[in-house]
């Protein structure tokens, strides 16, 4: 009969439906005994806690009658677990009294190791630690291996919480080992989700998401809810940037556990996860009201470990919509000490943002006491504990007026950062890990500004601006179900695009093609970088020396305003331009007289155009305009200008221009070699307006290209020819993913091309020409990283690329491109091939718009 209380955890709807058999026919008080408390266990972590109460009360009554004192410990036990969960935290720890008098030898020692998990529910860890210590001897003497590899597990787990990382590897190592040896499937499962959760705890967030996506899969199988995963996959989601996708999650298990009646202990923790997720998404109203109510529910649980966290979180929401107070700095400050007293890792964290508070109202001699604690964690610790460290060590030196000390806490923060952002494989991961460095780069920025010296602004402008391109990605593995996955998707959206255009709904093909893009995107974060270590520095000096007679024009921002590094003849120089944010508006109205200007008929618009140009160029060069020299230009905006169309600017419009992420990106780019054999690979997708009239025209230019039209444009083969080629231009249509940039696509034969399936090329064509449109937008991550797909082209090898930012008009690219490519074929760089062709063009509002629109990217 006993056999049915661990089944619970191996087969849990086998282990409730033979309890309930045994219910149906009569069974004796003992035996009922074990079956009310099976089914009270799976109603406590997988259904209706109120439920569970019941069954689990009805199950002490029968041990009771019973008159068996081992079985009456065993069920009191499990109904004190229920209790807490329940929120009825003194009735829980009573039930445990009770069951520890009660129980002896090896009963006791089951007791104890779950009187510890409630400790460690409670935030108590040092109680925790005591009872799964006097536990675990008795445990490995009867050979009791599933709750031995139990209580292996707890004790790691709360280790972690800890920050003891290498402790608890040791105990979740060998608790795996005895699980090996076992059928505990639930088990089994949520070992390998505590394994996840120490890879997380070791800032490895690849192996974190692949470890958690396996304890996933694990749970699916038994079908059971997984809340404690949802908590732990939500940490790691905001570790990794991605807080509006942890807050969703978050949101969703809390409303899928108030529908079953489950517990309140996960409900409070996963308040907690949503309310940091919506402090980090930038909802810090949102994040009060998550948090407000998490405060209310650990403190009526007796959890005050947990209820300090929160509190933590609240202040941080508090002060992010806007609030500061002494009030405010005593909260922090006694959130810090208790945080200190629990041994808990994120007391450097709240004294860090006691010290901010205390800057902000101007209390320096409070604020170097709260932040010289915080700068504590600089030298030790995973990564993110020392960037806490390091910004709290910065802040210190900008109170006290060093600007030197500034700038080396920031660098030293910054290496922190740079050597966990390269573990990180998939591009997007590393783009929004920059986020985490964003204030130590605004405080070196404003050091360098306040220096006097523009060659040092430059550098720290560069320092942490556009650092995805700086190493391509870490190409895919030959993953079968990564290369099923996106022929699959490919299909699916091949499918749906035919029947939106006969008119069809496709609802049921949307949701396929969304679960796709999902189970693609998941596999690809999983990826491992390359070593810490080695990165390119940039070096001003390397940077004046290439450009010659050119000029790159580097646009930082600092305080809302942009300040213009223009550098060339042998120097830097300064200039003081606009309000960024009046710059992206003017951008936005641009933008959008272009779309107008792709149709005929829209002529009136083009001194309305070409007047915003004028506002533009104030606002974003202002009088650096006057000091450009005749030379060609490289433009380094931020990424919120991503989208200005910069031929349009009055000082650039005749000149040769080309556009680049970083000065370091475009140096990157004028150093790359061209492949040899020169290949020139020319691609005509479905479905075009001209049907991609330029191509056969090109074709009769080249010796011997390669031309992919029809059914031989379809994406295996595509790729296979780009890999390497010298020259490419494809001519397709073009999608821009603003919420997924790197499923951004071209359209082939067989379906979208996208941003994964550049990032497996070997090496991506030498120079590149999209004639189609939208194919220069980015979406905006991190600190100041781009997305898309001309930043994916960049790091693989491709020097230049000619792209476009706006809707236009198919037939005028037509003449454009044949233009750019006769320039080409002169021995012209691909910026001084443009130049030429938007000269080249009749003068119609139409055509000039479609000049305007297309930008060089890069150097060649």
């Amino acid at each position: 009969m006993l056999e049915l209380l661990p089944m619970v955890f191996a087969a849990p709807g086998e282990a409730v439906t033979r309890a309930r058999g045994l219910l149906e026919a009569g069974a004796p008080p003992l035996h009922a005994s074990v079956a009310h408390q099976v089914i009270g266990i799976w109603q406590r972590d997988f259904g209706d806690l109120r439920l569970a109460l019941r069954h689990l009360r009805r199950a002490r009554d029968l041990a009771a009658r019973a008159d068996s004192a081992e079985r009456e410990a065993d069920v009191l036990a499990t109904l004190g677990v229920a209790l807490v969960h329940a929120g009825r935290t003194r009735q829980g720890l009573v039930a445990f009294e009770r069951g520890v008098a009660r129980g002896s030898g090896h009963t006791r020692a089951r007791v104890l190791y779950r009187r510890a998990y409630v400790w460690w529910v409670l935030g108590r860890h040092r109680e925790a630690l005591e009872d799964v210590r006097r536990a675990i001897p008795v445990l490995r003497q009867a050979e009791d291996v599933i709750w031995t590899a139990r209580a292996l597990t707890l004790r790691a787990t709360v280790h972690l919480a800890l920050g003891a990382v290498e402790r608890a590897d040791a105990d979740f190592t060998a608790a795996e080992a005895l699980w090996d040896t076992t059928g505990q499937e639930h088990d089994k499962a949520d070992a390998v989700e505590s394994r996840g959760l120490a890879a997380f705890r070791r800032g490895d967030i690849p192996a974190a998401l692949r470890l958690l996506a396996e304890a996933e899969e694990r749970y699916a199988k038994l079908d059971t809810p997984t809340f404690m995963l949802n908590i732990r996959r939500c940490e790691v989601l905001m570790a990794a940037g991605l807080a509006p996708e942890a807050l969703a999650e978050a949101d969703a298990a809390i409303a899928e556990l108030d529908g079953l009646g489950g517990q309140s202990t996960r409900k409070a923790e996963l308040l907690l996860v949503a309310a940091r997720a919506a402090r980090l998404a930038g909802e810090a109203h949102t994040a009060i009201a998550r948090a407000d109510v998490a405060v209310r529910l650990f403190a009526g649980q007796r959890r005050t470990w947990w209820e300090t966290h929160a509190r933590l979180v609240l202040i941080e929401a508090r002060v992010a919509a806007g609030r500061r107070s002494g009030r405010l700095v005593a909260d922090a400050a006694a959130v810090a000490g208790r945080l200190a007293a629990f041994g808990s890792p994120a007391a450097p964290e709240a004294s860090l943002l006691a010290g901010r508070i205390a800057l902000a109202l101007g209390w320096t001699a409070d604020a170097e006491r709260h932040l010289a604690v915080a700068a504590r964690s600089r030298h030790s610790g995973p990564p993110l504990a020392r960037m806490t460290g390091w910004a709290a060590q910065a802040l210190r030196s900008r109170a006290a007026g060093s600007g030197r000390g500034v700038l080396e806490a920031c660098r030293r923060g910054l290496d922190v950062l740079d050597d966990h952002r390269t573990t990180l494989g998939a591009s997007e991961l590393r783009a929004r890990a920059t986020a985490q460095g964003a204030e130590l780069a605004a405080l070196a920025q404003e050091a360098g500004l306040a220096s006097g010296e523009p060659r040092r602004l430059l550098v720290w402008s560069e320092r942490w601006r556009a650092t995805v391109l700086s190493a391509p990605p870490t190409k895919p593995p030959a993953d079968p179900a990564l290369l099923s996955g996106l022929t699959a998707f490919r299909e699916i959206a091949a499918r749906a695009e035919e029947a939106r255009q006969e008119g069809h709904p496709v609802p049921a093909l949307e949701r396929e093609q969304r679960r796709l893009e999902r189970e693609i995107r998941a596999r690809t974060l999983r990826l491992r970088g390359r070593s810490p270590g080695g990165g390119d520095r940039f070096e001003p000096g390397r940077l004046l020396a290439r450009l010659g007679e050119a000029r790159l024009v580097e646009l930082a921002v600092l305080d809302g305003r942009v300040h213009v590094l223009l550098c060339g003849q042998g120097r830097v120089r300064r200039f003081e331009a606009g309000r960024l944010a009046d710059a992206v508006a003017e951008a936005e109205h641009v933008q959008a007289g272009l779309r107008r200007l792709a149709h005929p008929g829209a002529a009136a618009r083009l001194p309305l155009v070409e007047a915003a140009g004028r506002r533009l160029e104030e606002l974003l060069l202002g009088p650096a305009a006057r000091h450009l020299g005749s030379g060609p230009v490289v433009v380094v905006p931020p990424g919120s200008l991503h989208q200005v169309p910069w031929a349009l600017l009055p000082s650039l419009r005749e000149r040769v221009l080309s556009v680049s992420p970083s000065a370091g990106s475009w140096l990157r780019a004028r150093e790359t070699e061209p492949p040899p054999g020169g290949r020139q690979v020319l691609v005509r997708g479905p479905g075009l307006a001209t049907g991609g009239a330029e191509v056969p025209q090109l074709a009769d230019r080249y010796e011997a290209p390669t031309v992919l039209e029809g059914p031989d444009a379809h994406v295996s083969r595509v790729l296979r020819e780009l890999d390497g080629a010298a020259l490419a231009h494809i001519a397709a249509h073009g999608a821009f993913r603003a919420d997924s940039p790197l499923f951004s696509s071209l359209t082939m034969a067989d379906g979208p091309i996208v941003v994964h399936d550049f990032e497996r090329l070997d090496r991506s064509p030498y120079r590149i020409i999209l004639s189609c449109c939208e194919t220069a937008r980015f979406a905006s991550v991190g600190a100041d990283e781009l997305l898309g797909l001309v930043t994916a082209l960049l790091p693989l090898g491709t020097a230049g690329v000619v792209a476009c930012s706006a809707p236009v008009n198919d037939e005028a690219v037509v003449p454009l491109m044949l233009a750019l490519h006769k320039g080409l074929g002169a021995g012209l760089s691909l910026a001084e091939a443009l130049r030429d062709a938007r000269a080249a063009l009749p003068g119609d509002a139409t055509h000039q718009a479609t000049g305007w629109a297309f930008s060089a990217f890069g150097a060649a």
